[in-house]
Formats: structure tokens, sequence, C-alpha cells
């Protein structure tokens, strides 16, 4: 008895070093972005003409959305990663905590390869003039096919395959675990594809409202959070499609009537 709750006692231990380490991670990442994430924030509501960027522009909008995303998505992938610390200690065979931060590694490995192509997209709607001061679409006909667009991905079967794992820790690590650190660090990094797959369309909606519109930002890692922590959520995704599909619909027929206007 004494054995198996000194057990416990460590396992919850374990949990807790985790746990806190990755609400630190999430903390900073938030004061990071409500700090203005290095941009001069005096000058998002100014118009602005495109420019070339230069190589530490590219880097500073690199880093913003990488710690955007480790904010968003770390609260809702700690379930996944407080269960998978729990297994190993269990296991006892390595360091719980070392392999919980290689899940936690992988899992934001990937969603740094997510923010280089969020990056991407965004020089070119950049250079396009599509883009305000606050990297919010400057044009009703591009907010309407992201809204639309991130609707119709909202009810397609590669959404509810990656949010079915995403929902469920246990069926992920029973279907993909593998020993190691370095199995550690591919099964996060499988859960993070998970993840990206499930999620990417609605980070796209940051280019609708505005990509450091703190608001906006908060709102959709909440929905994230409740769509993947809540059992049997299914609902909501596919009430959220159904709501984003009639908002891109009724931007898009308001830009279509005033487009025909303008040309009368």
């Amino acid at each position: 008895m004494s054995g198996t709750s000194a057990l416990e006692q460590t396992l919850r231990h374990d949990r807790l070093i985790v746990a806190f380490s990755m609400a630190t991670v999430v903390a900073f990442a938030w004061g990071y972005l409500v700090a203005g994430a290095g941009i001069d924030m005096s000058m998002a509501d100014m118009p602005m003409d495109p420019e070339p960027w230069s190589p530490s522009q590219a880097a500073l909008m690199f880093a913003m959305w990488w710690v955007m995303m480790v904010a968003m998505m770390v609260p809702s992938a700690a379930p996944m990663v407080l269960l998978f610390t729990a297994i190993k200690r269990r296991q006892a065979t390595e360091n719980p905590v070392i392999s919980s931060w290689l899940f936690l590694a992988g899992y934001l490995l990937i969603w740094s390869g997510f923010s280089l192509a969020a990056v991407a997209v965004q020089w070119a709607l950049d250079q396009a003039g599509l883009l305000s001061g606050m990297m919010a679409s400057t044009s009703s006909m591009l907010a309407g096919i992201i809204l639309l667009a991130a609707g119709l991905y909202q009810l397609t079967p590669i959404k509810r395959a990656c949010l079915r794992y995403c929902q469920n820790p246990v069926l992920f690590l029973s279907r993909h675990w593998q020993p190691g650190a370095i199995g550690a660090l591919r099964m996060g990094f499988r859960h993070g594809s998970y993840c990206v797959g499930c999620c990417w369309f609605l980070m796209a909606l940051l280019f609708v409202a505005g990509v450091m519109n703190l608001l906006w930002i908060a709102a959709v890692a909440i929905y994230v959070a409740f769509e993947k922590l809540l059992p049997r959520s299914l609902w909501l995704s596919r009430a959220a499609g159904v709501g984003l599909i009639l908002a891109g619909g009724v931007v898009l027929a308001r830009s279509l009537v005033t487009t025909a206007s303008a040309s009368l």
C-alpha cells in the first residue's frame, strides 16, 4: 500500500513539473504577444504600401507566428502530454519529465513548419497589397473566401479524422506509441501533425480580423480548446463550419454587390 502511495505521489510530482513548465511557456508566449511581438503597433492603423521584406523582418514574422502557435495550441495539447507523462512514469524505463519535454518539442516542431508556411502566405498577401498594418485582409473578397473555405474544411472527413486523434489521447497513444527518446520526439511530431491537420484553416482566419488582433487570437484559441477537449464535440465543429460558411457567403455577397455598384 505504501509503495502504491509513493508511486502515486511521484506520478503527481512529475505531472506537476510538466504542467508547470507548459504553463510557464504559454505565459511567456502570451506575454510576448501582448507586448507586441517586437512589432511597432503604433503603425498598425496606418495605410501601408507593399515593401520588400528584410531577412530580419521575415525572421520576426516567423517568431511571431511560432510563438502565437505556442500560446494557442499548447493548452489544448496539455491533456495528451500529461497522459504521456503518466505512462512514462509507470513504465519506469526513462525520465518521464525529459520524455515529456521531447514529446512537446516534437509537437512544437511541426507547428514551426506551419509558421514558416504562414509567413510565406503573409508575405505573398502583403506584397499583393492585401494586408493592413494589423495584418488583416483589406479585401472583402479575400476575407469571404477564407471564411467560406474554413467553414467547408470543418465538414470534411480529413478534419474529422484529425480531430478524432486530438480529442482522444488514449486512442492516439495506443496506436502510435514508440519507445525511447527519439520515439517521444516522433510521437510529439505526429500528434502535432494531427493538430495542424485539424486547425490549420482556423489559423487562416487570423488573416480576416488581423494576425495581431489579440481578441481574435484569444477567441480562436478558446474555440480550439473547446473543440478538442469537450467530449463528443463533433457537433461544435459542424456548427462552426456552418456558421463560417454563412459568414463567408454574406461577406462575398456584399463584396460582389459593392463591386457591381461601383462598376455602374
